[in-house]
C-alpha cells in the first residue's frame, strides 16, 4: 500500500535513519483516530502496521481492485494510473504515478500469494532504481470490526532498506493510509465479499443456477431454503424462502438483468410474500430505509482451477441490517464451500 519513489520531492523532504527496532510514528493522530507504525525489525526489513476503520472484506476488497487503487495510492499530487493488476498468483501489476510537469514514476511486480481476505503477498519494484526488489506481504486482520492491515517488506540488502527509507517513503506512506482511511470512511450502501472457493468454475456456477443445490448452501448459517425456483434467463425471475432455526419464513424475489454464463450474474433483489409480491423490509421487522429494490452482481473469475467469487449487494443502508447482511452472506458462503468440498 505505498507510493515509494527514489526522487525525494515526490515523496516529501523527510528523512529517516533507519536503524534495527527502531519505530516510527507520526505524531500527530489522524482524524480517524488512527496512526501509521513503521519499524525495522532487521536491518533488511520494513514492517508497516496500520488500523482501518473499515470491515476486513472491504479493507481487502479496495486493496486489490484497480478501479479503486487510484483513489489511495499514492500521494493525491501524483495521479495513479493502473495499466496491468492481475490479481492471482503470478499476476504482474503496473502502476504509473505522474507529476505536474508530465515527469513519470513507474512501479511493478508480481503476485507471488493471493488468500482473500487475508493476505497478498507481491514483489515490488520502482523502475527509477531497477534492480533492487523488495518482496511486501500484507496480512489483513479483523478487530472489531476494523482491519490491521500489516505490511512486512523484505529487501536483499540493508543498502537497498536504507535507500527506501532515505528516499522519503514515510511521508508518502502516510499520505496513501490517509487516503485509504478517507475511501474507507465514504458513505456506502453496498456490500463486497470476495471468497476463493476450492471447486472449478464451472461447478460454482452450476451451484448459484441450480435451485436444487442452492437450496442445500442459500441462507445463513442454521437457516434452510425449503423453496427455490430459478427461471435463468433476462427478465427471468426467481423465488426463495429462507426459514430461520425458529421457524419464521422470509421471502425474496427478482429479476435477472444480465447473465453472461460461467463469467457474471446482475438480478435484483426484493423481500418478497409466499405469492412472490414485492413487499417492503418493514414487513419483516427490517428497517424502512431498505429500498424496495436492490441491486446483486456475482462474478466469477478462473483461479488457477479454484474460483474468486466477488458478490456485490447494492442497497442495504449503513446499520444493523447493513452488518446483518454482510454476515449472512459470510456464513452462506461458508456453506456453499462446504457444499463444494462434497464434490
Amino acid at each position: 500500500m505505498t507510493a515509494k519513489k527514489s526522487d525525494e520531492t515526490t515523496r516529501g523532504s523527510e528523512r529517516t535513519t533507519a536503524k534495527p527496532g527502531n519505530a516510527l510514528s507520526g505524531g500527530e493522530r489522524s482524524e480517524s483516530g488512527n496512526e501509521t507504525e513503521i519499524s525495522f525489525p532487521s536491518d533488511r526489513e520494513i514492517l508497516i502496521t496500520r488500523v482501518f476503520n473499515a470491515p476486513r472484506d472491504r479493507v481487502f476488497q479496495a486493496f486489490c481492485d484497480p478501479k479503486l487503487i487510484p483513489e489511495w495510492w499514492g500521494p493525491a499530487r501524483y495521479p495513479t494510473t493502473v495499466e496491468v493488476m492481475d490479481v492471482r498468483p503470478g499476476g504482474k501489476w503496473r502502476y504509473v504515478s505522474r507529476a505536474e510537469d508530465g515527469t513519470e514514476f513507474g512501479f511493478h511486480g508480481e503476485y507471488r500469494e493471493i488468500v482473500p481476505p487475508e493476505r497478498v503477498s507481491q514483489t515490488f519494484e520502482f523502475e527509477g532504481m531497477p534492480g533492487h526488489l523488495s518482496i511486501d506481504t500484507a496480512t489483513f486482520e479483523e478487530i472489531g470490526g476494523k482491519t490491521r492491515l500489516t505490511i512486512r517488506s523484505a529487501f536483499a540488502s540493508k543498502e537497498d532498506r536504507d535507500g527506501m527509507v532515505q528516499s522519503g517513503m514515510e511521508s508518502g506512506l502516510r499520505e496513501s493510509h490517509e487516503r485509504f482511511e478517507a475511501l474507507m470512511a465514504r458513505p456506502t450502501n453496498e456490500v463486497v465479499i470476495t471468497r476463493i472457493f476450492e471447486a472449478p468454475r464451472e461447478r460454482v456456477w452450476r451451484a448459484w443456477t441450480d435451485p436444487r443445490q442452492v437450496q442445500r448452501w442459500w441462507g445463513p448459517k442454521h437457516f434452510t431454503t425449503p423453496v427455490c425456483e430459478i427461471d435463468l434467463r433476462v427478465g427471468g425471475t426467481y423465488r426463495y424462502c429462507m426459514r430461520s432455526p425458529e421457524g419464521k419464513d422470509f421471502w425474496g424475489t427478482g429479476v435477472y438483468r444480465e447473465i453472461v454464463p460461467m463469467e457474471r450474474i446482475v438480478y435484483t433483489d426484493s423481500f418478497a410474500d409466499e405469492k412472490g409480491n414485492v413487499v417492503p423490509a418493514t414487513h419483516y421487522g427490517m428497517s424502512a430505509d431498505i429500498p424496495l429494490e436492490m441491486l446483486v452482481t456475482v462474478t466469477f473469475e478462473n483461479f488457477g482451477g479454484k474460483t474468486r467469487l466477488t458478490l456485490r449487494h447494492l442497497g442495504i443502508p449503513k446499520g444493523p441490517d447493513y452488518e446483518g447482511a454482510h454476515e449472512g452472506w459470510s456464513q452462506s458462503f461458508d456453506k456453499l464451500a462446504e457444499e463444494l468440498a462434497k464434490g
